[in-house]
């Protein structure tokens, strides 16, 4: 039997019994006490410690029930379990935090500030009506399923029931589903494409193969094969027709899935948006869509329409994983679309892209080379290695970061400047521009 080496402070506010808990606990750790070590009763460390019976009651009880101690009938508490000295987590020295650069970045959209109040309208909606009982339709709304096929066939051409559409977290969460139901194979992308499809496909642990990100695609030996044809992320060039057919006939031929990202098809300013490429063939294309670049992507929605044969899987999975969005964001998203509210950002966003996408142009046609035609909320520009380190470091002296194409490549071999242009304010895009002009005119 050991005394104890502990001491109880009553001006503190935790209860003597945690306290006497935790200096035991910290004396089995520390290896003062061993395994096997018996400690005194109850009834005698309470009188060396002047405390009452029952706070040591309590600290025994409570090392009884986390496996430190054990008790034997009739032989007294012994010690259970040892350990070496706890890491010991120390703070870092606070570092100055850098001013955070404005990202001038493919993916955030323009919302008119002078939308704000639709948005406020439709969480207030949101925040009085009534949360379902347990998990809704794993599916998603019915009444969200519904707006989103009706909006699908009319800007999109593709005609869908509602059953068939899957409400997601976004498109990579759409692409997370859909991959454990594809057939075994490597699965192909884009390059250079969208790197978070790559990671997506690289986790489940399929092999990547590159795909050229112009020209026609050949599905041989492939599970599925990703592309953006609406318009190429990030050279923004729409896939031609004659491809776009030869693709589908040789992901019938091959029993190949097209998994088709539709990610921005809507904010076309040249001509009208290009029909989605599953409108051609809905038995060998999967469909994926988001809310992101039209509504902000922190809401983190989406939908997907997959090919027939894969609906009834998909729909079992989720009914076992629940893997759906959270019922708060898509009934905002419902409230938003049938109020117009959607309508009336892309819109306007359409406009303001089409005012600024010129601009990007003037600043720096002079310098590269346009990957594409001008279309969404980014443009893309091929330039020499040199002038891209240039012009990007001058953003980023103003305070601006920009992204080099060869970001998004993987095995080509492509230098550019790829330069978002929706989630900024006009003066921010115009001290951005001004920055890079003078470094590549210099």
């Amino acid at each position: 039997m050991r005394t104890l080496p502990v001491r109880l402070d009553r001006d503190r506010p935790e209860p003597l019994g945690v306290q006497l808990s935790g200096h035991v606990r910290e004396l089995i750790l520390a290896g003062t006490l061993a395994p096997g070590d018996r400690l005194p009763s109850t009834r005698a460390l309470a009188t060396d410690l002047g405390v009452a019976r029952s706070v040591t009651e309590q600290a025994y009880d409570q090392l009884l029930a986390e496996g430190w101690l054990s008790a034997r009938q009739g032989a007294g508490t012994f010690v259970a379990a040892g350990g070496a000295p706890p890491t010991v987590m120390r703070r870092r020295p606070h570092q100055p935090v850098a001013a955070e650069l404005i990202t001038l970045d493919l993916g955030s959209p323009w919302i008119d500030p002078r939308h704000a109040a639709g948005w406020r309208r439709a969480w207030r909606e949101v925040s009085a009506a009534r949360p379902p009982r347990g998990y809704p339709d794993t599916r998603g709304l019915l009444e969200l399923r519904t707006v989103i096929a009706d909006r699908l066939a009319r800007t999109r051409g593709l005609v869908v029931d509602p059953d068939e559409v899957l409400l997601t977290s976004g498109t990579t969460d759409g692409l997370r589903q859909l991959l454990p139901h594809l057939p075994s194979g490597p699965v192909g992308l884009e390059d250079p494409g969208y790197r978070a499809a790559v990671e997506c496909v690289r986790v489940t642990g399929r092999a990547t193969v590159d795909l050229p990100a112009t020209g026609p695609i050949t599905v041989d030996g492939l599970a599925a094969a990703y592309v953006t044809p609406a318009h190429q992320h990030p050279l923004g060039h729409v896939m031609p027709a004659a491809d776009r057919v030869a693709l589908l006939a040789a992901a019938r031929e091959s029993g190949a899935v097209v998994l088709e990202d539709d990610y921005d098809s809507e904010f076309r300013y040249d001509v009208a948006p290009i029909p989605a490429l599953a409108a051609l063939d809905r038995t060998q294309v999967a469909y994926l869509g988001t809310a992101s670049k039209a509504v902000g992507p922190a809401l983190r929605l989406g939908w997907m329409v997959p090919p027939p044969a894969l609906l009834d899987a998909l729909v079992r999975h989720r009914e076992h994983t629940y893997d759906m969005p959270s019922w708060p964001a898509q009934l905002a998203l419902l409230g938003l679309i049938r109020e117009g509210w959607v309508d009336k950002v892309v819109r306007t966003a359409k406009r303001v892209y089409a005012d600024r996408a010129p601009r990007v142009a003037d600043a720096l046609a002079p310098h590269g080379t346009p990957a594409g035609p001008a279309a969404g909320m980014y443009s893309t520009w091929l330039m020499p290695p040199a002038a891209v380190r240039r012009a990007r470091a001058a953003a980023a002296e103003a305070g601006f970061a920009v992204a080099p194409l060869s970001r998004y490549c993987r095995t080509a071999r492509m230098s550019g400047l790829v330069v978002g242009f929706g989630g900024v304010t006009d003066a921010e895009l115009d001290r951005a521009l001004a920055a890079m002009r003078r470094a590549l005119d210099g």
